[in-house]
């Protein structure tokens, strides 16, 4: 097999964080699959390519906890039982009693109360002018799943916090201060879910971390599913609403009269999770490239959103849309378990929004979070147009 094709995309610059897209489109015409020498892993491009490396059980994920091990441990316990991190039959046994949950209905007895909870964070900004992150789009989803889960809603603001200073580590070469952040993090998250674990086995109650108690998880595994539920069960509906909005409002663009394609568009067009690591468990040719036991290749997840072989004139955004087929949720074994109720929390929250004020207008430039892997803004400042 000939050697692989290279690729140097500095995927910390500043350009390429600010706009991804056309890095991406170049990269893609010279390769779908690219060698990184400075990751030391290879790149997936396209989406044919994205979408069999995300199906391929030979490329799965392998978690090495992160060193030092001693400094580490709040943040690795946490991820070494995630379901995210492992592959069958551990992430089986970790995903089933979740899945379980969320088909008993959790999900759609929330639908009335997401639109009760837009309503009200809606009634409480300032049409003249008000930030859609802080004010509308950050709280919503994270009351949601607080509430999904039954944690306290006072918690809401430090779940954010947390979540945000966890995540940060999976940028390329986090800092010292993320590093210390995130440790921190993880171990106040934990520790407020081992209490309200203990709590539950002394009086179970109508919630997610009481059902997930009542089965064979472990305390360990029952808190690393918690956190992770939360920190995706708010992550995505925050970058995706944010994201998508400021797309359509710099082209004036209000939601389909099917919501839900627009949604779509925004999961596809401007993605909140850009990247996704596997490891081959043996030898995998992807691609006319060989991929050796061992060896690391990342998908790109927005550069499949905007492969113009599967999406015609992608680099548009088209609120209705029809025929989407994105891979922002992920595809095979690791789809998104919460994608149910992203999809629900931001067509309920689109609508709600577009019908108080009936359109809106950018009231300012939009403040990035000047992140990769996980794309979104900080603060995204409209009014009522």
């Amino acid at each position: 097999m000939p050697s692989a094709p290279t690729t140097s995309l500095d995927l910390s610059s500043a350009a390429v964080i600010a706009d991804p897209y056309p890095y991406f489109a170049q990269e893609r015409r010279r390769a779908p699959v690219a060698w990184h020498p400075g990751l030391g892993l290879f790149l997936a491009f396209d989406h044919a390519s994205v979408s069999a490396v995300q199906r391929d059980r030979r490329l799965g994920r392998v978690w090495q906890d992160r060193q030092p091990a001693d400094y580490l441990a709040p943040f690795n316990v946490l991820h070494r039982n995630q379901m995210m991190e492992n592959e069958p039959p551990a992430h089986t046994r970790l995903r089933r009693p979740v899945a379980s949950a969320f088909a008993r209905g959790h999900v759609e007895r929330l639908r009335p109360r997401v639109r009760a909870l837009a309503a009200s964070l809606l009634d409480a900004v300032d049409p003249a002018g008000f930030d859609v992150i802080s004010g509308y789009a950050e709280p919503l989803p994270v009351l949601v799943i607080a509430e999904l889960l039954g944690v306290p809603a006072s918690y809401a603001p430090s779940l954010r916090d947390w979540s945000q200073a966890i995540v940060a580590m999976y940028e390329p070469a986090p800092s010292t201060d993320v590093v210390a952040a995130a440790v921190a993090a993880a171990e106040n998250f934990a520790g407020l879910v081992r209490e309200l674990i203990a709590a539950r086995r002394a009086a179970p109650a109508d919630d997610l971390i009481s059902d997930l108690v009542a089965t064979e998880l472990t305390t360990d595994e029952v808190v690393a599913s918690v956190v992770l539920l939360l920190n995706a069960g708010h992550e995505a509906s925050v970058n995706v609403f944010g994201n998508g909005l400021t797309a359509m409002l710099r082209r004036g663009l209000v939601p389909a009269a099917d919501p839900a394609l627009t949604v779509e568009e925004m999961l596809r067009f401007d993605s909140a999770l850009q990247l996704f690591e596997r490891t081959a468990l043996e030898d995998v040719d992807l691609a006319g490239v060989r991929i050796g036991a061992g060896q690391k290749v990342a998908v790109l997840l927005g550069s499949a959103n905007r492969d113009p072989d599967v999406f015609p004139e992608p680099d548009e955004f088209q609120v209705d849309r029809s025929v989407n087929p994105h891979v922002a949720f992920g595809v095979g074994v690791h789809f998104c378990l919460g994608a149910p109720l992203a999809r629900m929390e931001l067509t309920e929250s689109l609508t709600a929004l577009f019908d108080r004020f009936g359109a809106l207008a950018l009231a300012g430039e939009p403040e990035p979070r000047g992140t990769f892997v996980l794309r979104g803004y900080h603060h995204v400042p409209v009014a009522g147009a």
